[in-house]
């Protein structure tokens, strides 16, 4: 059995690390819990995440909660000749976490987080149309700002080279997308390009086993 267990399947931020995951070529085992579901109430699962949220990521003794930090740990700890999630200058590492915060913060928390808990979730969250307006017309500026990084012909957001951010980036579009928020054609392309990569096709069938 391998040290690495991921808990969370069905959700965007799960398939996140299963995709870092698949990227890397790692063995791991898959404990298929689900938001908002009778697994997330076990003894099992909140031993594990006293937070009661997916994914949780597990690799020996560490244990970790937040999906940025899974992905970001797995570069870092198993980043290789065979594939590397990560720049290996000090400047284009910095670079690469510039664009993930960017991305984790004001694509996602600050502006389809929003989207999602107040439109598409009102009975929980409830109901703020004017921050989901607000919500959207802030995702439309923002999101003209990695648009601008494509003008160049590069085929991912660093460049040459498949990075984490571009997990990140690529599953916010995928997020957007769903919602109904414009995404510029050149962002449409891209994405495009990111979910024919053979380690998206395998994630997706690991973390949506029923599509």
């Amino acid at each position: 059995m391998s040290q690495r267990t991921l808990w969370g399947i069905g959700s965007a931020r799960a398939f996140r690390v299963h995709w870092a995951l698949h990227e890397l070529g790692l063995d791991y085992e898959t404990k298929p819990v689900r938001t908002r579901t009778p697994a997330m109430e076990t003894p099992e699962f909140q031993a594990v995440s006293p937070r009661t949220k997916i994914p949780v990521f597990q690799d020996g003794d560490l244990k970790l909660f937040e999906s940025c930090a899974i992905v970001i740990y797995l570069a870092r700890t198993y980043d290789s000749d065979d594939c590397r999630l990560l720049p290996t200058d000090s400047a284009g590492r910095a670079r690469c976490d510039e664009w993930s915060y960017f991305v984790a913060m004001e694509l996602d928390g600050t502006s389809l987080y929003v989207i999602r808990r107040h439109g598409d979730l009102p009975e929980i969250y409830g109901e703020a149309p004017a921050a989901v307006d607000c919500a959207s017309e802030y995702f439309i500026r923002q999101i003209a700002v990695p648009d601008a990084e494509f003008s160049d012909g590069r085929p991912y957001l660093l460049g040459e080279q498949f990075t984490t951010a571009d997990i990140f980036l690529t599953s916010v579009l995928t997020w957007a997308i769903r919602y109904g928020q414009p995404v510029p054609e050149r962002l449409l392309a891209y994405r495009e390009r990111t979910i024919k990569r053979p380690a998206y096709q395998s994630a997706f069938a690991a973390c949506y086993p029923e599509q």
